[in-house]
């Protein structure tokens, strides 16, 4: 097909469904002289899901346009991110991501044959690459490595410097994979901006940059691999991906954060062309679609209802489904996905190996259950005596003298509306010094990065007491640590999954935080991390 295309008609046909460009005519330059070498790249971390087929729909469109494809599997990415990937598992979340992803392309007829497979610590460890990392720290500034990552690399109180490091890598792979254009969601704009920005200063040509729209998840955000509720994971059985389309967000007529619609558009009419609502004759029985704005526009009106479009996509993306399932049906692909992804469930608190009286003392027992999160009552409040921008707070937590706390809340919450306000407490950590003031637990906020930055204290339920204890859903009896220990980073670890649901509920990876009396909460910031 690729030989019958002229260059116009190629250009178009890999840059459609595109939210962004950058570079176009850079393309039609390459396009002219030879064929277009692109690359797109996977971090190895959590279980690809089906909107991984958006990236895969387009592959399609590069390989048809006569595009040399490499896929790279960023294992080093997926373990610079936070330790998303542990060092251990590295190895086989890459043969994982192969597997599934070779699957997920089988499944809408892309010919593997034509495509390159690349794992990052192939090139990313060796001398000449690695000299190039020094080389790019010693130009970016921390300031511009924090911002071109903060809507890909996973945002904490107290980032790694393997977070800033991520986006250089990134930046670098450009060059070492000798292509013309990487290809992204619009989710990577700041990282494509870095590399046009710093390649050229290490004498590197300047990449475009093609860039996909972030498809919606079930909940109407962004589909997520560490929030079970938001996606359907590619192994998902059939009656699970039905529970799971039944209760996703599709309100009628609503075409905006649609997850069900935005499938639709970005994944079923670029492979088939065509879209059929299957409903009863009553309503006006089946229906074909050749054009998805005819979709969109039949929805809007509500002569499309929810239901009929969930039905209809259930079938559709079982049929994208079942060879993936079929394939992960042998022995040695089942034992691959149990190792690579063990069971979080099966690790015992308090098991072999766990501390006496320390309750789950093994590093690799990362069960949530082992951080002593209580609620609190601030009981007085004032301005650290060395530190104008630091509150020096005394919180009742239920025990026999209430605890000193020090913390950054100045710029973000007035001592009026501390003072004798019910917050939650980290109480295991060790005791750190701050300005010559012992502080003796965290107090736990959600934050959202930007300009400014927000800060809010999370809440209890109302009519909580203080010391009464927080728990993750689902795990209620295990035991804490008598103290976190520093050096296991047991806090670090598991503070990379607390964050801020779109209704505002602090949660761990798809589990609430409760007290027995409803759930921790804050007040306005959707989607934000605790710390």
């Amino acid at each position: 097909m690729a030989d019958q295309l002229s260059p116009d008609e190629k250009f178009d046909l890999i840059t459609r469904n595109l939210q962004e460009v950058l570079g176009e005519e850079k393309l039609k330059q390459v396009l002219q002289e030879r064929e277009l070498k692109v690359y797109w790249g996977t971090a190895t971390t959590g279980k690809p899901h089906v909107a991984y087929f958006v990236p895969m729909s387009k592959i399609a469109d590069f390989l048809k346009a006569g595009c040399e494809v490499t896929i790279l599997f960023a294992d080093l990415h997926a373990y610079l991110d936070n330790m998303k990937a542990p060092w251990e598992l590295l190895e086989l979340r890459v043969k994982y991501y192969e597997q599934v992803i070779k699957a997920m392309l089988e499944s809408i007829g892309v010919p593997l044959e034509k495509l390159k497979f690349v794992k990052g610590t192939d090139y990313q460890l060796s001398r000449e690459y690695t000299l190039d990392v020094y080389r790019l720290s010693s130009m970016v500034t921390e300031h511009d490595a924090k911002k071109a990552g903060a809507e890909v690399v996973k945002q904490v109180e107290h980032p790694l410097l393997s977070g800033l490091l991520y986006p250089g890598l990134q930046a670098l792979d450009e060059e070492y994979l000798k292509v013309d254009a990487q290809f992204g969601g619009v989710d990577q704009r700041k990282i494509f901006t870095l590399a046009e920005k710093y390649l050229p200063s290490l004498g590197y040509a300047k990449r475009a940059h093609l860039m996909n729209p972030m498809v919606p998840g079930l909940t109407g955000t962004k589909m997520s691999s560490s929030e079970e509720e938001s996606k359907i994971d590619l192994l998902d059985s059939k009656e699970d991906v039905k529970k799971k389309l039944k209760k996703a967000f599709c309100e009628p007529g609503n075409i905006q954060n649609n997850g069900v619609l935005s499938f639709v558009k970005h994944v079923l009419f670029p492979l088939r062309g065509e879209f059929c609502i299957k409903r009863d004759a009553k309503w006006g029985g089946d229906k074909v679609y050749t054009g998805f704005e005819e979709v969109e526009k039949d929805f809007a009106e509500e002569t499309v209802h929810p239901g009929d479009l969930k039905a209809s996509v259930e079938v559709a993306l079982n049929q994208l489904l079942d060879p993936i399932r079929k394939k992960f049906e042998s022995p040695e692909l089942r034992k691959l996905t149990n190792t690579a992804y063990p069971n979080p469930s099966k690790t015992k608190a308090g098991g072999k190996g766990a501390k006496a009286g320390g309750g789950g003392g093994d590093d690799d027992e990362l069960a949530p259950s082992r951080l002593d999160i209580r609620v609190g009552k601030v009981i007085s409040v004032e301005k650290h005596p060395d530190a104008d921008s630091l509150y020096l707070e005394k919180i009742d937590v239920g025990e026999a003298e209430p605890r000193t706390v020090v913390s950054g809340l100045v710029a973000y919450v007035s001592q009026e509306d501390l003072q004798d306000r019910m917050v939650l407490l980290l109480c295991n950590l060790k005791p750190q010094k701050m300005r010559g003031i012992e502080s003796q637990a965290m107090l736990l906020c959600a934050s959202v990065e930007g300009e400014p930055r927000r800060v809010e204290p999370l809440d209890p339920p109302e009519g909580s007491s203080p010391g009464e204890r927080v728990f993750v859903e689902g795990y209620e009896t295990g035991k804490a640590d008598d103290r976190l220990n520093p050096k296991k980073k047991v806090w670090e670890k598991l503070q990379v999954d607390l964050k801020v649901s779109d209704e505002c509920v602090a949660q761990w990876k798809d589990k609430q935080l409760m007290t027995k009396l409803g759930q921790i909460t804050c007040k306005t910031l959707k989607g934000g991390n605790i710390s």
